[in-house]
């Protein structure tokens, strides 16, 4: 099993932008997965799992405001594909996230092999 904590994502808003006409990876979303391949390498997290993975994510809210769920998805799991956790995030074939009862700015990710 691999546990990694995460920084706080970008929301699925802020982390595509339009340039000529082509969806791209905002500033904020390029940002954003090198700071996960930062914290990857340091919580040797890079294993590049290429099995069928089951993946339940612990969400630290940054404050009590109002948030989506779901919008926490796309970046935290492609910046694990950029970070080399697992090969592809298509592998996952069961995931779960959910509130912490704190505050605190940040994903707990748990990762293991079906």
């Amino acid at each position: 099993m691999i546990e990694l904590t995460l920084p706080w994502p970008p929301s699925v808003n802020r982390y595509w932008r339009t340039f000529q006409g082509r969806m791209i990876i905002s500033a904020d979303g390029r940002a954003y997965r090198k700071a996960v391949a930062d914290q990857v390498l340091i919580q040797r997290g890079a294993k590049n799992l290429k099995g069928k993975l089951v993946v339940e994510i612990e969400a630290w809210r940054p404050d009590n405001r109002r948030r989506d769920l779901d919008n926490l998805l796309k970046a935290a799991l492609d910046g694990c594909t950029h970070a080399g956790v697992w090969e592809d995030d298509s592998n996952i074939v069961d995931l779960r996230i959910y509130w912490a009862e704190h505050i605190g700015g940040m994903l707990k990710i748990k990762v293991r092999e079906q």
